[in-house]
């Protein structure tokens, strides 16, 4: 599913981001990713997404070399990747519907069938009935959920999810991490940064761990 070879990460008058790293992913795993904060997790996560570009070294993404797209291919890429940030980006200004519909949209589906999928992303994230509501009237957890079912809603075979729990409390961060674990109970790669090892050993799934960009497991290991 993703593979990176010898990949390194050079922003603009900076340091490499990411140097030399190199791992493994298989199709229907659910990984942890985990580092101290600038190890270069959310660097990994904007490659494996086409955000950004590795300056040398090969990212691939079901065997397609991410690194030589071209351009005007990256949205049909993406189709395939549902994206989960930790300070949601939801369009304050449309309803929750209008949210979790617009990768939909954007993909060309008919109008039936977007309301026939957004109604069943709401169902996995046990937000049914508040399609019509605005995101500024939801909590922080209910928010959070709506960014997971519009990553979802196009039945993406891959999730990542870019310190999900962050600005969540213990409780609903365990109920977030059920939420991801269930996705790849039927079959949906998984693979999420985070800084919670508190977390990440309850859920006792393999770990990938940077430090200072590089890779210092190779995600063979278990947090537990």
């Amino acid at each position: 599913m993703i593979h990176f070879q010898n990949v390194y990460k050079r922003y603009p008058g900076s340091q490499d981001a990411l140097s030399d790293v190199s791992f493994h992913l298989a199709p229907g795993q659910m990984t942890f990713l985990t580092g101290h904060s600038g190890a270069g997790k959310s660097t990994l996560l904007k490659l494996v997404s086409l955000i950004e570009r590795p300056s040398r070294g090969n990212v691939l993404l079901n065997n397609i070399n991410l690194g030589s797209v071209r351009n005007w291919r990256v949205p049909y890429v993406r189709r395939h990747i549902g994206i989960i940030f930790q300070d949601h980006r939801l369009l304050f200004d449309r309803t929750v519907f209008d949210n979790i519909a617009l990768p939909l949209i954007i993909a060309g589906f008919r109008h039936q069938e977007i309301g026939r999928r957004v109604r069943a992303a709401l169902d996995k994230v046990s937000l049914l009935g508040k399609e019509k509501q605005f995101p500024i009237t939801l909590s922080g957890g209910e928010q959070q959920r709506v960014g997971i079912a519009r990553a979802i809603v196009n039945k993406p075979p891959l999730l990542l999810a870019d310190e999900p729990t962050g600005n969540l409390d213990p409780d609903l961060s365990w109920e977030i991490m059920q939420l991801f674990e269930s996705f790849n109970q039927v079959g949906v790669t998984v693979l999420i940064a985070s800084h919670d090892l508190e977390l990440i050993r309850r859920m006792n799934y393999p770990v990938l761990r940077l430090s200072q960009g590089r890779m210092v497991s190779t995600g063979m290991e278990y947090a537990g």
